[in-house]
């Protein structure tokens, strides 16, 4: 009997499917947070919307008023994105989206113009609030353990690729017709959100969220078309029981929404805790200044070094090159460095860049100035290689699957709150107290690592059940939850649900231990009899 298909796909060509699309939403979401850069200062955008014309403050309102919007869509998903399922969310986000472009895109002078592109910059922010606190869930829920990390890493690093793609639009633009500088960059936009929508009604949904609604054989069918297994296979069912014990563990079992007071209990699940390790780790990207990089670039060029907007552009662009290249990185070493690791070297990196920064900065010489380009530089790759991608990653493991879709929209509420403030401010700080901007990111840098080195445990190469597990050990044995991500062993699939009954996130042992040895007489290289007794 063959696999299940979805578009025809089966196996690695339908999980390579669920990949681009939400990598393409990923390139949209950088795509956006590049494409103002080059156009807030234009003088073809200043001449429809007057407002903006050497007006710091009104520039940063324009620009990061669509992290309002963003806010407002990942809030919407805190309270329905259970309801809704990933594959509806992705749908009504990218549909959003789309009426958000054309709303700005369609401003002219004469008819409030300024009114309408910031109610357009908030409606399509609204539709990526929905699909960046959805993709992450999605991409996780549907992959596997040995590709997960590397997965949702590309899918963070295609965002440097979407910014990098802005760049370059805006600036060969800005050679064309006075209309073409703004709108054409903006209007692009459609081709993403199109894909998108367009893709996800022909995709499945999550076999996890299936799971949670009571939908099985749906379930089923998903997880043998994502796998390539044949659908009553042994392989099928085992990966669905693996996930079922989970959720009757999280007492999430056809819970058709989570309640947000689940968010914030502890004891052997920590649902509160896991939801602030997300929470925080989109907290410190914001803080970190990367906005102070990518938004404001071609901005920060010519004010600290008094370049004219072409060069400015021009600079910004190869700056985003180097962004995209480094964005990769991850790509090959989050599994063999890990989770920890990668940010820690990012924070000390992205510190000692602004050190450079602010330092260059300091006397106010055109040629040292020069330095701070190079601080800059520095900075945006270090970030690309580490927390670009990583806080996207995070949340989506790190929470349980009862919580997995409230806490990774709380994730993204935090990114997208801090965004705001961050976009906001960078302009009026920059012109206020110039460098003195730069040694603030690089002491809130330094202020991070501590919190990681003491509070983040390792999740690499680990199945969304042993992360569960971790939390458990860590609390039913007293130790720090980095400790018991160090001392768990790496479990096969048969080992999980006995190490699940050990530390008492499952109660029935024994009808569990019958159920495990059922599956194991069916399965090939299970483990030993006493690898099972001994948990």
């Amino acid at each position: 009997m063959a696999s299940p298909k979805f578009m025809g796909l089966t196996g690695k060509p339908l999980s390579m499917a669920v990949t681009t699309v939400a990598t393409t939403g990923f390139l949209l979401f950088g795509y956006d947070q590049g494409v103002m850069s080059g156009i807030i200062t234009a003088e073809p955008f200043a001449d429809v919307f007057t407002e903006t014309r050497d007006n710091e403050t009104m520039q940063g309102l324009v620009t990061a008023i669509y992290e309002i919007g963003c806010l407002v869509g990942a809030m919407f998903i805190l309270g329905v994105g259970d309801i809704l399922g990933r594959r509806k969310a992705m749908i009504i986000g990218s549909f959003v989206m789309a009426i958000g472009v054309i709303l700005q895109v369609t401003a002219i002078p004469g008819a409030s113009p300024l009114a309408q592109f910031i109610t357009g910059r908030v409606v399509m922010g609204v539709g990526n609030g929905i699909n960046t606190s959805t993709i992450p869930t999605y991409q996780a829920e549907c992959s596997k353990t040995s590709n997960r990390g590397l997965l949702l890493c590309i899918q963070g690093g295609t965002i440097a690729f979407g910014t990098l793609i802005a760049y370059w639009l805006d600036y060969g633009a800005s050679y064309g017709p006075d209309d073409l500088t703004w709108r054409f960059p903006i209007a692009f936009q459609l081709i993403f959100a199109v894909i998108i929508s367009g893709a996800m009604i022909f995709l499945p949904e999550s076999p996890r969220w299936l799971l949670t609604h009571g939908r099985t054989a749906e379930a089923d069918r998903v997880i043998a078309a994502l796998r390539g297994y044949e659908l009553a296979s042994n392989e099928t069912v085992l990966e669905r029981n693996i996930i079922v014990d989970s959720l009757r563990a999280s007492g999430s079992l056809e819970q058709k929404s989570t309640p947000i007071k689940a968010l914030f209990t502890g004891g052997r699940t920590q649902h509160f805790r896991r939801m602030m390790l997300g929470a925080s780790s989109q907290f410190f990207q914001q803080l970190g200044g990367c906005n102070a990089a990518i938004y404001y670039f071609p901005l920060l060029m010519e004010r600290s070094l008094n370049l004219d907007h072409n060069m400015s552009l021009l600079l910004g662009g190869v700056n985003m090159i180097v962004y995209a290249i480094f964005a990769t990185f991850s790509w090959f070493f989050i599994e063999r460095i890990g989770r920890r690791r990668l940010f820690l070297y990012g924070t000390v990196g992205q510190c000692l860049s602004m050190v450079i920064v602010f330092a260059c900065l300091i006397p106010g010489t055109e040629a040292a100035a020069k330095g701070a380009a190079v601080g800059l530089f520095t900075y945006i790759a270090f970030f690309g290689a580490t927390w670009l991608p990583l806080p996207w990653l995070y949340p989506a493991e790190i929470n349980p699957i009862k919580t997995r879709a409230k806490a990774n929209a709380v994730s993204t509420c935090s990114n997208w709150l801090f965004n705001f403030v961050v976009v906001m401010i960078v302009p009026v700080m920059v012109a206020k107290i110039g460098w003195g901007t730069y040694l603030f990111f690089a002491a809130t840098n330094a202020c991070f690592l501590p919190a990681i080195w003491f509070f983040y445990p390792e999740t690499a190469r680990r199945s969304l059940e042993e992360i569960d597990i971790i939390f458990a050990k860590g609390h039913s044995e007293n130790m720090s939850y980095v400790k018991a991500a160090e001392e768990l062993p790496h479990l096969q699939p048969e080992e999980i649900e006995a190490y699940a009954v050990r530390y008492g996130l499952i109660e029935n042992a024994a009808g569990l231990r019958n159920r495990v040895e059922k599956r194991r007489s069916g399965e090939r290289g299970s483990g030993s009899e006493g690898e099972i007794s001994s948990c």
